[in-house]
């Protein structure tokens, strides 16, 4: 096997990304602290065709060196909104008939291995804080909780890699391409 130059990538130009034809999945990050996770979101979010991301509260946006660090120019790609208050942006979002999923440890949380999303739908994910997860107040509005099974001692994972298990999960079960 020989690895492929960045040129035989076929890589997206940022106008063709633009007009691409989106996965019907939509990122909420409530609160995240990290600089780098937020880039790192951005660049799955670029690399799985996300249709947008909202960054709420203390969510740092663009542009920001750090955040373009980890980003590496997906900031320019991926469609986002800030937003104050993560809550009225899940309420926005039910009322265009998008479901609601909170990416969280919780009674009665669906395993993400048994979720199985419907085509016809489009959803919104919604990773918490570093440290405090979703809020419950936006758990308790989403349509439903997802969590992600694990099965060593610490049972937490970074919400950039978080991001990354359940978008490509998702991606995967929803995408003609992979089909």
């Amino acid at each position: 096997m020989r690895k492929l130059k960045n040129s035989e990538l076929d890589r997206l130009s940022v106008e063709d990304f633009k007009e691409t034809k989106k996965t019907p999945l939509i990122i909420v990050l409530d609160n995240i602290r990290s600089l780098n996770n937020i880039g790192s979101v951005f660049r799955t979010s670029d690399a799985f065709l996300i249709e947008k991301i909202y960054l709420c509260g203390i969510t740092a946006t663009p542009p920001h060196k750090d955040i373009h660090k980890t980003a590496l120019g997906s900031t320019d790609t991926v469609a986002w909104e800030y937003a104050e208050n993560t809550l009225e942006v899940i309420e926005k979002l039910q009322a265009q008939n998008i479901r609601v999923l909170s990416i969280e440890q919780a009674v009665n949380a669906t395993m993400l291995n048994q979720f199985t999303p419907e085509t016809d739908t489009t959803y919104a994910l919604v990773f918490g804080n570093e440290v405090k997860g979703v809020a419950q107040n936006v758990v308790n509005a989403s349509d439903m909780v997802i969590e992600i099974p694990q099965f060593g001692t610490k049972h937490s994972l970074n919400i950039s890699v978080s991001c990354g298990v359940v978008v490509w999960d998702l991606f995967s079960k929803l995408s003609p391409v992979l089909k």
